[in-house]
This record gives structure tokens, sequence and C-alpha cells, in this order.
């Protein structure tokens, strides 16, 4: 028999706020965290905003020897498994470690790290770099160190699919709970890449806002990048319950595709098998479902693309459906990404508040979807979608289901 899994506590750094409580708060606020950056050669940049995070005090946090090991995007991938391993009841350490692991999604792993080696061997012209640079530039280094401090001896692994990372990770996390493998996985994904070097690799693909981001809008103009790291104690149901643990969302499904078409253009079909794999394997009917928190980039060809391909996913049942963008709140936070929207889901699952589109100023007609704009939307909501399209033609799409 299939074993259900459920989130027991989550976690989150974001540009929104410091706790998923903050960023839930924030995202129910509609409060947009974009604005100018403040980075090295920022001056340089065509487009220099992003949704950055400016209040995080690393030293609070960590010693110094601890901040020389780590980079920025491990750093809030530790900060937010803290939270939510507080939050399940496990901040004490793991009752079976051997039977709890770690599967984090990052884009770039450390990529502030690669980019202040990188100026000190080229800008600086110096022929030695910190002894760390390798641990820290590590994809799994976030992963390895959330298995180090809290004694997870299971399967621990990092997944990197770009901007589907997050998804595939928790994707992942479900097929160890459900096959036997693991009673409980820390997951989510963080990514920290706001610096010049991507920054500017981002510009030459002429997909950058000047401006903002405005998913699903008319007049909307790209996308703005973002940071930070949220991450999720996943739990085999049963596990839960015994140790007298809270179960606050079930992750009930996921499916995963690959479109097998093009390196950047987004593929209708390939997304639309994702979608309807996802309520598939979660035992969900299209009808069911009351909200999708969508990829909804705000570049005109993803956004139609999703719309379409929702459409083709849900049929009839597309009609009426709430669906919303948060990267409009807290920016295109690359591999981490979509652990931070699946706050927006818990939102609306355990609150019954669905975050909103921001800045939407007209709406698109190719874009035909009942769009939550503007507003949060107070509606009671049993199960949902988050979908995460990325680079590589790699789609992942999770279903949820409230408690109860």
């Amino acid at each position: 028999m299939t074993r259900r899994a459920v989130i027991t506590g989550f976690g989150a750094v974001t540009p929104l706020g410091i706790t998923a409580e903050a960023t839930i708060s924030a995202m129910q606020a509609g409060r947009c965290a974009i604005g100018p950056v403040d980075i090295a050669d920022g001056d340089r940049l065509t487009h220099p905003i992003g949704a950055q995070i400016k209040d995080f005090d690393s030293a609070a946090h960590f010693s110094r020897s601890e901040q020389a090991l780590y980079d920025p995007a491990v750093q809030f991938s530790l900060v937010a498994a803290a939270e939510a391993m507080a939050q399940a009841g496990l901040s004490d350490g793991v009752p079976i470690p051997n039977r709890a692991g770690v599967a984090l999604g990052t884009g770039g792993g450390g990529m502030c790290t690669v980019e202040d080696s990188y100026r000190i061997v080229f800008a600086e012209g110096k022929n030695r770099v910190h002894p760390f640079v390798v641990p820290r530039l590590m994809a799994n280094a976030a992963a390895s160190h959330i298995a180090i401090r809290h004694g997870l001896q299971g399967p621990a692994f990092a997944v990197t699919t770009a901007c589907a990372s997050s998804n595939h990770a928790m994707a992942q996390a479900l097929g160890l709970i459900r096959c036997g493998a693991a009673d409980i996985v820390l997951t989510g994904g963080a990514d920290a890449m706001l610096i010049f070097g991507v920054l500017k690799a981002w510009e030459g693909l002429r997909v950058m806002s000047p401006d903002g981001c405005r998913p699903f809008c008319a007049s909307r103009n790209g996308m703005v990048h973002g940071e930070g790291a949220a991450v999720f104690v996943l739990e085999s149901e049963a596990h839960a319950r015994v140790r007298g643990a809270t179960p606050l969302v079930e992750l009930a499904g996921a499916a995963m595709t690959a479109d097998a078409a093009d390196v950047v253009m987004p593929n209708q079909d390939g997304a639309a098998r994702a979608l309807a794999g996802a309520f598939s394997d979660a035992g969900l009917c299209a009808g069911e479902l009351g909200y999708i928190n969508a990829h909804g980039t705000a570049t005109a060809a993803s956004d139609r693309m999703e719309c379409a391909a929702i459409r083709q996913a849900l049929g009839a049942a597309a009609d009426g459906l709430a669906v919303s963008s948060t990267k409009s709140l807290h920016g295109h936070c690359m591999g981490g990404t979509g652990a931070i929207e699946t706050l927006a889901v818990i939102s609306a699952l355990r609150d019954g508040v669905i975050p909103p589109t921001a800045n939407r100023r007209e709406a698109d007609p190719e874009c035909d979807l009942d769009i939550v704009a503007g507003v949060a939307r107070e509606v009671p909501v049993a199960a949902a979608l988050s979908n995460a399209f990325a680079f590589g033609g790699l789609n992942a799409v999770l279903a949820f289901r409230a408690i109860g």
C-alpha cells in the first residue's frame, strides 16, 4: 500500500521575510519585495533590480568559521531547515536518524562563491583562493550541511534542474516516503544568485524586466530575479501520527515530464502532461482543484504557454479555477522558487487565503484564466497544484491536499 506523505514543518528565508510565517503573511498582503539591488558592480547592469534579501544577519546564526564554510545559499537553507525542524517537533534530534534524509533543489549551488573566487583570481590577480571554495560551491553543499547539522543518516542528495529543481526534489522526497526508503525527508530548495555575473548572463537572454515582474499582464516585459530558501519536513503520515506530530498539508502527488523539444522555449504539451499527471497521481479529478500556483515568470511566451497548458490538462475545470503567480512578489528565485511557492499553496490550503499576482495593469486576453490579481482572495481550498517549468524543457508539478 502506498504511504501518504504530509508536511509537518516548514521554514524559509526569502526577500519577503526571514521566517516562513513572515513570508506567508507578506504573500497574503501582496507585498512586493522587488527593488534596486545592492551588489558589486551593480552599476554595470542594464536592469539593476531584483528581490534581494537585505535583513539577513549571518552572524546571528553562524560562527565566523561557519560563515567561512557556508555560501549564502547554504546559510539560507540551514536557517530554513532549523525552523522547519522546530515546527515539526524535531529540534532536539530525529528519533530514527538512519530513516531520515534530505532532498534539496538548487539551480546553481554556491554561485556567490564562484563569483567571489573568479573576482579574486581574474580581477585582483591573486593566485590563491580560500581553501573551502570547493565545498562551498558544490551543488550538494546545502543538503550535506543539513544532514550533518541534524544527524540525518538516510538518503541525502541535491537535485539541479534549473528553476524546476525544488519541485523535482520534493517529488523525489515524496517517492522516498511512498516506497518506504525513508520516514522523514527534509526537502525544498535554495538559490542565491543575485550577483553581477549571473544577472549579466540573464540580460544576454533579453528576458529581464527593467521595472518589475507582471505575470499575465498585457504590458509585461520580462522576469525579475530573486533569492532565498524554503525547507519542509516531509513525513509519512503514519510516522507523524505515531510521534504525535501535526500534519499541516499533504503532498499528495507529483508528475515530471520532459518536453524533448527545445532548451529554452516552453512546450505546451510537456507542461500539460505534467499538470494532468500530478492531479492523477494524487487521486484527484480536475474539478477538485481550487488553486494553481503558476510558474508565471512574466515573459509572454511562458505565461501564454502555461495558460494554454492548464486549459489543455483541465478542460472545462479550468474555468473559474483560481491561478496566481507569487514571482510578482518575491521574484524568480531559480532553483529555490518552487519551494518558496509551496508556501503560497500552504496559505491557500491551511488559511483559505490565495496570495495575489501583484502589479498586473491590464489582463492579457491570451491568459484567459481566473487570475487572482491585486489583492488576496479568501476562499476555502481543498486541493492545489504548484507548477515549475524549467529551461531544458523539464517540468515538475506538485499536487497538495488540505488536511481535513
